[in-house]
């Protein structure tokens, strides 16, 4: 099997790299680099273009460049990068991977101490070994100790959405302030709002892409800066060792570049398939005609025009059906925003295990602009979590009168988030939940129950009236916790029997319902909420997490409650169970 993109690139800058470490040239150097930003970047399938011998017509890319990329693909291997290799220690290109150890560093280190790999560097460092070269000292030991954590901390880890989407959206602004800059925007999986983050990708325009470059790196939460070339730069970030990757084109190819590398992989290829169909090809560089004619594409409708398709909104690209629907003209043009909602669902106070008091969350609330917020404390089974007696809910409720009396505009709804119990009781009397606004049922413990018994303890709630909403609907945790076992198909299915409506978290950690199950959610006429699943001040932001989940799942704004005012939304949650 012929390498893929990824592979050619990585093959390119280590050619560049060992061509450092022999002092060649820094623009023979830099054109491998170059190159493989351009592959990185190809629109269209390598094979063909080795095939049909046309490398050369992306820029940056010459006759002996274009030759070692054809050997490469056709071959699997090239002999100049092996005959290179070989003039090197073994190892020496993993070790130029660590943070902050250069080329001819690396090269030091492997040829005077014989360290072939990271693990080896580390037990040199921890040995005292290379602060006895030249060149070298304790501090250096101390220094290369941290990248090597540093290194294994960042292969092949992912963030939380939460955790990259603040950092990421603070970056594009002081992108958007770089001298030059017409435009910019968020790309890659973060501006998909995928559930988890590899890396950041910003697009930007410019006339002078150095210039950019050069305001990027200077920031002062740029740690690190990995690699810079014509049209790209990479850095890492000293918050959440987050590496951003910057491309700079000229503003006519601005909306091809942002559509490129938003993504994802499956709803390009199969773009471009559509596109080659009209006889168009689509790059990061611009749509051509059969006679390589570029088209005007001022922005990514555009684009999509060209194709007789509607608009694909960034989070729903992700060839699960919006293809096909957009050829059709059936896809929802009316996905829910965060603008839409009006009350925040499910959130704690420090009557329960949340961190600040009724009054701080109404406050909090109502300058979010949001007409009311569910108080939704955890019940009594919820020894861990400060969960509330009957008599201490009832004098909660006292005080939400006097914080709707102190607060205006906004208003606080009287709700629990009441623990399932492990037979699919809940966890209060009947005579406590009447008398709630809001009654969020959710899964706690005994995680560990069989997928048939976990779905009848869900199916066995959904049989109390007083249950509106099902929360947290399969228990997970991003990378900490796997969904427990159930049938979603028959929980769905009964959801929509019994009016019990279902919510999508937005706790970076949940984020659950997860984007396929909402679509099988509303596929069943389940009506939604989002929610913030708010501890503290600050996790009400969590709502666009919500929103940017029910979205990848084609949510639309009559498909969530709580873009209801508060006495519509009580309302709808009573009549939808007394139904």
């Amino acid at each position: 099997m012929p390498p893929d993109k990824a592979t050619v690139a990585q093959v390119l800058r280590d050619i560049s790299l060992l061509l450092q470490m022999k002092g060649e040239s820094v623009f023979r150097s830099r054109a491998y680099d170059t190159a493989a930003d351009r592959i990185v970047g190809l629109g269209e399938d390598l094979g063909a273009l080795v095939r049909e011998g046309r490398l050369q017509e992306l820029p940056g890319i010459g006759q002996a460049t274009a030759d070692k990329v054809s050997e490469l693909v056709t071959t699997g291997k090239l002999a100049y990068f092996e005959s290179l290799k070989a003039e090197f220690p073994p190892g020496v290109l993993e070790l130029v991977r660590v943070p902050d150890l250069g080329p001819k560093k690396a090269l030091a280190l492997a040829r005077q101490l014989g360290v072939d790999g990271v693990d080896a560097l580390e037990k040199a460092c921890r040995e005292g070994r290379v602060r006895q070269l030249s060149g070298f000292g304790e501090k250096s030991e101390t220094k290369l100790l941290d990248g090597i954590a540093l290194y294994r901390r960042t292969v092949n880890t992912r963030r939380l959405l939460g955790e990259a989407l603040p950092v990421a959206e603070r970056i594009l602004e002081s992108v958007k302030a770089a001298p030059g800059v017409i435009r910019a925007s968020l790309g890659g999986s973060v501006r998909r709002r995928a559930e988890t983050i590899g890396d950041v990708d910003l697009i930007a325009s410019a006339p002078d892409a150095g210039a950019v470059f050069d305001a990027f790196t200077r920031s002062p939460e740029v740690a690190q800066v990995i690699g810079r070339g014509e049209s790209k730069c990479s850095v890492r970030l000293h918050e959440r060792d987050l590496q951003v990757d910057l491309r700079v084109l000229p503003d006519e190819d601005f909306a091809t570049a942002l559509h490129h590398f938003t993504g994802s992989k499956g709803h390009h290829v199969r773009l471009r398939g559509l596109a080659q169909e009209r006889g168009l090809k689509i790059s990061e560089w611009g749509v051509h005609d059969a006679n390589g004619q570029k088209q005007s594409v001022p922005d990514e409708a555009a684009l999509y025009r060209l194709l007789g398709m509607q608009y694909i909104p960034p989070e729903l690209r992700e060839d699960t059906g919006e293809i096909e629907a957009a050829l059709a003209g059936k896809l929802p043009e009316d996905l829910i925003t965060l603008e839409d909602i009006q009350g925040a669902v499910h959130a704690h106070s420090t009557w329960s295990d949340g961190k600040n008091s009724l009054e701080e969350m109404a406050r909090a609330a109502q300058a979010l602009g949001l007409k009311y917020l569910t108080v939704t404390e955890h019940s009594q089974a919820a020894i861990y979590a400060g969960g509330l007696k009957e008599d201490d809910l009832r004098r909660q409720w006292d005080e939400i009168d006097r914080v709707n009396e102190t607060v205006r505009g906004v208003r606080l709804l009287k709700g629990i988030e009441v623990d399932i119990l492990e037979s699919g009781a809940l966890d209060y009397s009947d005579g406590i939940l009447e008398r709630l606004e809001v009654v969020i049922g959710s899964i706690h413990v005994r995680h560990s129950m069989d997928e048939e018994q976990m779905t009848r303890r869900l199916l066995q709630a959904f049989d109390n009236p007083h249950l509106h909403i099902l929360g947290h609907p399969t228990g997970r945790l991003l990378q900490s916790r796997e969904p427990y076992p159930v049938r979603m198909e028959a929980v769905l299915d009964k959801a929509a029997e019994r009016g019990v409506v279902v919510e999508v978290n937005g706790k970076p950690e949940r984020l659950d319902l997860k984007t396929e199950h909402v679509r099988q959610a509303l596929q069943r006429g389940v009506k939604l909420v989002v929610s913030a699943d708010a501890h503290k001040v600050a996790d009400l932001g969590n709502l666009a997490f919500a929103v940017a989940t029910a979205r990848r799942g084609w949510a639309r704004k009559g498909d969530i409650l709580n873009t209801l005012p508060a006495e519509g939304f009580v309302e709808t949650l009573r009549t939808r169970r007394a139904s």
